[in-house]
C-alpha cells in the first residue's frame, strides 16, 4: 500500500471512528444518536442558508490551518496564529473604515494586504527571536498571542472613543457580495472563500514549485544539512514564520471585512487560530488536506448549533466528536502501521 493511499486513509478512518465513538457517547448519555446526526446534517446542508453559513464558517479555518501547516512543513510550530489573526483582523478593519473614496478594486485588496502585513509582522517577531536569539517559537508565539489580544483591545477602545468595536468598514472594502447572499437566502456567505481557496493554491505553489519553497522545507528537515549545502538557515526561519503569518493575518481579514464588518473588543481569544492546529493536523499539513480538514471542522462547528433545538442534544457533544477525531488522527501512527501490514498481507496473497 503506497504512502499516498495511507495518508488519505488515515484521516478518513479517523473521521469514521470519531463519528462512531460520538454516536456511542450520545447513546450512553441518554440521547438518540440518529436524531443527533440528522440534526447535525440538517444544520450543515439543510437549506441554502445553512450551506452559505457553513462555507462562511469554513473560510477562516482554511487560512488558520494553512498558517499552521506552512510552519510545520518548514520545521516550525507556529502556535501564535491566534495573535497574528487578531492583528490582521484589526488592520483590515482599520483600513476598511478609515480610508474612503477609493474604488473597491483598490480598497479591498489594500485592506487584505494590510491584514497580511500585520499578521506577517507579528510572526516575523517570532521568527527573528528564533533565528537570532534562539528563543523557541512556541514560547514566543504563545506570549505574543496574549500581547496581541490586549494590544488590539486597547487599540479598538482608542479608535472607537471608548466603545467596544470599530466603525463599520465602508462598502468599497467589504467582502460581502449581494449575489452570494441572495442565492443562500441572505446568509453571511462572502467572497472570502475565494481568497481562502487562492491561498491554498499559493501555499502549494510556494512549497512545491519554487526554489525558495525547497529551501524552506530543507531547513525544516535538517538545519545542519541545509547550512552545509549553503542555505541561509536564519533567513529561511524568519521567512517561513513571516509567510505563515501572512496566512493568519488574512484569516483575520475574513472576519473583519466579511463576517462582522468591524473589529471588536474580545474577552478571550477567538479560538480560530488555535483550531487551525487541529485543521492542519487533520489535513496532514498538506494545503489540499487543510482545505478538506477545515471543511470538516467548520461544518461540524456550525452544524452543531442545530443540535440543541432539533434534537435536544448539547452542541458540546460535537466538540467531543471533534476531539475524538483529532485523537485518532494524532494516533495515526497506529492506524498507519495497521494499514501497511494489511497492505503487505494483501500483496503476499
Amino acid at each position: 500500500m503506497s504512502n499516498r493511499v495511507v495518508n488519505i486513509l488515515v484521516p478518513l478512518i479517523s473521521v469514521v471512528l470519531g463519528i462512531l465513538v460520538g454516536g456511542i457517547i450520545m447513546v450512553v448519555s441518554g440521547y438518540n444518536a440518529m436524531d443527533g446526526y440528522i440534526a447535525l446534517w440538517n444544520g450543515i446542508f439543510g437549506d441554502a442558508y445553512s450551506i452559505g453559513n457553513t462555507i462562511r464558517q469554513i473560510t477562516p479555518y482554511i487560512l488558520s490551518g494553512l498558517a499552521v501547516a506552512f510552519a510545520f512543513r518548514t520545521g516550525l510550530f507556529n502556535i501564535g496564529v491566534e495573535g497574528q489573526l487578531l492583528m490582521g483582523w484589526l488592520a483590515a478593519a482599520y483600513v476598511g473604515y478609515a480610508i474612503e473614496g477609493l474604488p473597491r478594486i483598490i480598497h479591498l485588496p489594500l485592506a487584505l494586504l494590510a491584514a497580511a502585513a500585520a499578521g506577517a509582522f507579528w510572526a516575523f517577531i517570532v521568527g527573528f527571536l528564533k533565528a537570532k536569539l534562539h528563543v523557541h517559537e512556541v514560547i514566543a508565539s504563545i506570549m505574543l498571542n496574549y500581547t496581541a489580544l490586549y494590544l488590539t483591545n486597547a487599540a479598538i477602545k482608542s479608535l472607537s472613543d471608548g466603545g467596544f468595536k470599530t466603525p463599520t468598514v465602508v462598502e468599497s472594502a467589504t467582502l460581502r457580495n449581494q449575489w452570494l447572499r441572495e442565492i443562500t437566502d441572505n446568509s453571511s456567505l462572502h467572497l472570502g472563500i475565494f481568497v481562502a481557496i487562492l491561498m491554498v493554491v499559493v501555499m502549494w505553489f510556494i512549497l512545491e514549485k519554487t526554489t525558495r519553497g525547497y529551501e524552506l522545507k530543507s531547513v525544516g528537515f535538517n538545519k545542519n544539512a541545509a547550512e552545509y549545502a549553503g542555505m541561509n538557515v536564519n533567513r529561511n526561519i524568519i521567512l517561513a514564520m513571516t509567510i505563515s503569518g501572512v496566512f493568519a493575518g488574512l484569516g483575520g481579514a475574513m472576519e473583519a471585512l466579511g463576517t462582522y464588518q468591524n473589529a471588536s473588543i474580545k474577552a478571550a481569544a477567538s479560538g480560530i487560530g488555535f483550531d487551525g492546529i487541529a485543521v492542519a493536523l487533520l489535513g496532514a499539513n498538506n494545503p489540499i488536506g487543510v482545505f478538506f480538514g477545515a471543511s470538516l471542522f467548520g461544518s461540524l462547528k456550525y452544524g452543531a448549533l442545530n443540535m440543541p433545538n432539533a434534537a435536544g442534544i448539547p452542541e458540546e457533544i460535537v466538540s467531543i466528536i471533534i476531539a475524538v477525531i483529532i485523537l485518532f488522527v494524532a494516533s495515526g501512527y497506529i492506524l498507519r502501521v495497521g494499514l501497511e501490514k494489511f497492505g503487505k498481507k494483501k500483496e503476499g496473497k
